[in-house]
C-alpha cells in the first residue's frame, strides 16, 4: 500500500499540528524524493523578520520522514522510525515561500533491506535543503533516522 500526500497531510494536521499550523505542506512524495513548503507569515516568525529556525527545522524533518514512512509502509513489515540526531545550518533569512527537498530514497531503501534481512537496527543520515523564491539556498539539514525491524513480544 502506498502513502499519499493527501493522506500525509491529514496525517500532519493530526499528529503534528504545530507543524500543520505553520503552514508546512508536503507537496510531493515519490520513491526519490519529497517536497515540502513552508511560507513565512506571523505565526512562524521570529524577532529577525524571517521564519523561525524550528519551522524550517520541521519542514525539513518532514521531507526525509515522509520518505522513510511511505517505505516502511510499502515494505509491509512492522518496521520502527526514530531521528537521532540532526544538525541544520543557515545562509540567508527564510522569508516568503520556502521549498525544502530530499531527495535520498535510495538510502532508506538500502537500510530497510538490512535491517529485514538483519533484524539489527540500522542508521542513515538523510539531506534536506531549503531554497528560497529566488532559488537561494536559505538552509541545509541533516537528519539521522534509526529504523529496526520490532520483535514480537
Amino acid at each position: 500500500m502506498s502513502v499519499t500526500v493527501k493522506q500525509m497531510n491529514k496525517y500532519l494536521m493530526f499528529k503534528l499540528p504545530s507543524a500543520y499550523l505553520c503552514g508546512v505542506k508536503l507537496k510531493v512524495l515519490n520513491e526519490v524524493s519529497s517536497k515540502v513548503t513552508v511560507k513565512y507569515k506571523w505565526i512562524n516568525q521570529n524577532p529577525f523578520n524571517s521564519m523561525y529556525f524550528a519551522v524550517q527545522s520541521m519542514a525539513a524533518e518532514l521531507t526525509t520522514g515522509a520518505i522513510v514512512i511511505k517505505k516502511i509502509k510499502e515494505s509491509g513489515k512492522s518496521i520502527s522510525m526514530l531521528v537521532t540526531n540532526h544538525t541544520g545550518s543557515f545562509t540567508k533569512k527564510a522569508i516568503g515561500k520556502i521549498t525544502f527537498t530530499c531527495n535520498d530514497g535510495a538510502l532508506i531503501d538500502e537500510a530497510l533491506k538490512r535491517t529485514i534481512k538483519t533484524g539489527e537496527g540500522q542508521t542513515i543520515i538523510m539531506k534536506s535543503i531549503g531554497i528560497d523564491e529566488k532559488g537561494d539556498k536559505v538552509s541545509a539539514y541533516e537528519f539521522e533516522w534509526s529504523v529496526r525491524l520490532k520483535t514480537k513480544k
